[in-house]
């Protein structure tokens, strides 16, 4: 199995490439001259946030004074982007000795992680964690506006809303 291993990076972040409605998510870690960029589906990208934030959550009843060193990269993905491979399963765990969590992304295969070929370890501070839900959050976010009435994505073309009979709802500038 290859593993690229971070374990103090300069940046970790999710970022997309694309139009909404047509977007390819990336997880990116970059240490010094090292870039990795693997790519995964949007509902990945938004239960990782979710995780860390309740992870976060728990771990500092005991770990309070790391939040003070957070930071939100809010910037565009670093060039080149080249996929190494595509997110499969990840796993994510805290590591008290080091007040880190530790993310691990694994391979798409047909079965499971064991059959994994590629695995993507990063270990973050506490702010950096913080940082990347919270950006995280903000690109999953970013994408198509939601139909009032039924919740499904509106293209820029308009939508056909099942809640309408058919009729195509439009957005209007």
């Amino acid at each position: 199995m290859l593993i690229h291993r971070y374990e103090t990076p300069t940046r970790f972040i999710a970022g997309t490439v694309g139009t909404p409605g047509a977007r390819t998510f990336f997880l990116q870690a970059r240490e010094g001259n090292r870039l990795t960029s693997v790519s995964l589906e949007k509902e990945q990208v938004s239960v990782l946030a979710e995780r860390i934030d309740e992870l976060l959550e728990s771990a500092l009843e005991t770990h309070a004074e790391h939040l003070a060193d957070v930071t939100t990269d809010m910037g565009p993905l670093d060039q080149p982007i080249e996929e190494e491979f595509k997110v499969g399963t990840m796993t994510l765990a805290w590591e008290d000795d080091s007040a880190s969590v530790l993310v691990e992304a694994f391979s798409l295969t047909d079965g499971d992680e064991e059959e994994a070929t590629d695995k993507l370890v990063v270990r973050l501070s506490v702010g950096a964690a913080h940082g990347f839900a919270e950006r995280a959050r903000s690109v999953v976010g970013a994408g198509r506006e939601r139909c009032q009435f039924c919740g499904g994505p509106i293209d820029p073309a308009g939508h056909l809303c099942p809640r309408a009979n058919g009729f195509r709802r439009v957005i209007r500038d």
